[in-house]
């Protein structure tokens, strides 16, 4: 393994045991559901916003490494951007998950540790969850978000 590769999963792994914004956010302006019914995983995904720009994000809900990580490293990312930079975010993620391609380090930053995920379709999913529980958010949709439909 590279000394890249061993850094990126020393990164998921550090989130994985010590996650970020794992709360539930009282009061919240924004609430999505999601869940992935082949892994298990599930999230709440909670935001407050001020105008457009995301205030504050936080998750609770319990999932296996790359899904727990992935939540962990996106309310990190996504909190002080607009809803757009956030959706932009999201696409630009969507595509390193599931398009061949090198990842556009520029824009992910850390969220790059998650490139590797393509290697293993079903991966993806965990990975992906909370992102489609954003963008799901993010729409103010009420429906519950599953990996089922999304991906």
């Amino acid at each position: 393994m590279s000394e890249l590769s061993e850094l990126y999963q020393e990164v998921i792994l550090d989130h994985n045991r010590k996650p970020r914004n794992f709360r539930k956010m009282e009061p919240a302006d924004r609430h999505a559901e999601g869940f992935n019914p082949l892994c298990g995983d599930q999230i709440n995904l909670y935001l407050r916003l001020q105008g457009d720009v995301i205030a504050d994000v936080s998750f609770e809900g319990s999932g296996c490494a790359i899904s727990k990580a992935s939540a962990s490293m996106m309310t990190d990312s996504v909190k002080g951007k607009t809803i757009t930079e956030a959706e932009q975010l999201f696409h630009t993620m969507h595509r390193m998950l599931t398009e061949e391609g090198e990842a556009d380090s520029k824009k992910l930053g850390k969220l790059v540790a998650f490139e590797g995920v393509r290697q293993f379709p079903i991966r993806v999913k965990c990975a992906s969850l909370a992102w489609h529980t954003l963008n799901a958010a993010l729409q103010a949709k009420a429906e519950p978000v599953t990996t089922e439909e999304e991906v």
